[in-house]
């Protein structure tokens, strides 16, 4: 039989143009697993085939790991010392032998060795195709379905499959056998047998990919996709950025009658996508991105990444989009969190913020209301800004002279020292928790802790919420938290009727 063996490898070198090396070590392989199957547990066989007479040995190998390490696989492994008491100068990581029987090959096990030898070499064609079409360098996948594979799509293009999982399809679409699909290359997973490319239609990266496609001023470097936000299927926003001055970079993407975007549309199921152009500015950027509503005012709070928009009655609910769709989908575009909202929500907010602020500087800085209303008056809402912005900008302040601002400056971090140390020893100021929000009807008290903790100290803090914010907070439902801040909000409007 080890005559029938080398012919056996011969034929198959052959055939499959590979080398005998190659498929010997199949061979070997095969004849391991087969012996594997003889032993007890997850035993390591090596198997090593003469390459001229055809004869094998076969041994079972354990490997040498430190001492401390352990054994991590009982029936693979030996701990260094126990090793050195067989071979004394045997090292971590070599192997301590022991032959057992072989199994003989016969006429059966010739049979079950080609199976193995041909995966082998299949696997190594599949790996070879899938190199050449990666080395290519395509971001589109371009084929057509081939088949489902549990709630997946398969498509192929030439000999190359992708995998298009139904989560990142768009919603609209119903694909069929043979239909011609474009995808983004998102990953490529080559434990997956089959179709290893992970495709993508409702990923960002796709439509910016299209508009490359489209519109050659992007593959030229006179246009910048800067980011893209979408509802797959539904609406998606782009912001476009032109290095030429010669360049318009919206009418570019737009093209003459609409034909560029109309063709990114076209492909992703009449997904009608906003062009929005980018400014370094955040607050331009929001506006232009919150487009085709108008913006009255707009205030931005750098320290929580954040910016309240004011827009009129007419153009509310434009602002928001059905659904909330178009505010959100301007806040992925922009990495701002947008809150909308009319003149008089932003009139109150601004009430409350302001007399914050002024019972703030006048408890911990000690000042009557006037004072305090002069610092809210130049923009100075925390005691920090106080305590540490430059002191020539403080100077600039008519009503203060420098004695003044010596002592408001000293008092705010004597202030602010005093909280820390609160903090540190686990001891909560008296006033940071208002009476206002203890007594809030609808408010478990458990979970007064989780909101202190995220800096929600007041009434009014809790109002100024959104329903995420809170239920991020909390843990609460969206349904409750939505009726917690509503309540919280009760007070703003008493008395308007």
């Amino acid at each position: 039989m080890n005559r029938e063996m080398l012919m056996l490898v011969d034929a198959i070198s052959r055939e499959k143009n590979v080398e005998r090396d190659v498929v010997f070590g199949a061979v070997e392989s095969a004849l391991a697993q087969a012996t594997k199957k003889l032993h007890q547990g997850d035993v390591d066989i090596r198997v090593a085939v003469d390459r001229d007479s055809g004869d094998y040995e076969t041994f079972r190998r354990w490997h040498v790991v430190p001492d401390e390490a352990g054994l991590q696989l009982p029936d693979q492994e030996i701990l260094l010392f126990e090793a050195k008491e067989e071979m004394s100068d045997i090292e971590v990581g070599e192997y301590i032998e022991e032959a057992v029987d072989s199994v003989p090959i016969g006429r059966i096990g010739a049979m079950a060795a080609k199976q193995v030898i041909l995966q082998k070499i299949r696997d190594a064609e599949r790996e070879m195709l899938l190199n050449d079409f990666m080395s290519r360098g395509d971001k589109i996948f371009v084929g057509t379905v081939k088949r489902l594979d549990k709630g997946d799509i398969i498509v192929e293009a030439g000999r190359v499959e992708g995998r298009l999982r139904r989560s990142e399809m768009i919603a609209k679409e119903n694909l069929r056998n043979g239909d011609r699909v474009r995808a983004m290359i998102m990953e490529v997973d080559l434990t997956l047998r089959g179709a290893p490319i992970i495709l993508s239609r409702s990923a960002p990266e796709f439509m910016i990919e299209l508009f490359r496609q489209e519109v050659p001023e992007i593959e030229q470097g006179l246009l910048e996709i800067k980011s893209c936000a979408r509802d797959p299927g539904s609406r998606a926003k782009i912001a476009v950025l032109s290095h030429d001055k010669r360049v318009d970079p919206i009418g570019t993407c737009v093209g003459v009658r609409g034909t560029r975007v109309n063709a990114v549309t076209n492909e992703l199921a009449g997904e009608r996508v906003d062009i929005v152009l980018w400014s370094e500015d955040p607050a331009q950027f929001v506006i232009g991105a919150l487009a085709p509503a108008n913006v009255s005012s707009i205030v931005v709070d750098e320290e929580k990444h954040a910016m309240d928009v004011v827009v009129d009655e007419e153009n509310l609910a434009i602002a928001i989009g059905r659904g909330g769709q178009n505010v959100r989908l301007a806040s992925d575009l922009t990495g701002w969190k947008i809150n909308i909202m009319d003149a008089n929500e932003s009139a109150q907010k601004q009430a409350v913020e302001t007399d914050a602020s002024r019972k703030l500087f006048m408890e911990k800085l000690d000042v009557d209301e006037e004072i305090a209303d002069i610092l809210i008056s130049e923009g100075f809402n925390s005691l920090e800004e106080v305590a540490y912005v430059p002191i020539s900008e403080m100077l600039e302040i008519e009503a203060f002279d420098e004695d003044t601002i010596n002592e408001l400056r000293t008092r705010a971090k004597d202030a602010l020292l005093t909280m820390e140390i609160a903090k540190e020893e686990g001891v909560e100021p008296q006033s940071a928790v208002s009476q206002d929000l203890h007594d809030l009807e609808g408010l478990d008290p458990e979970l007064i802790p989780k909101l202190t903790e995220a800096g929600v100290n007041t009434r009014d803090d809790l109002a100024d919420l959104a329903v995420d914010e809170l239920t991020e907070i909390t843990g609460q439902s969206a349904d409750d938290a939505k009726a917690l801040i509503l309540k919280a909000r009760e007070h703003w409007f008493a008395g308007q009727e």
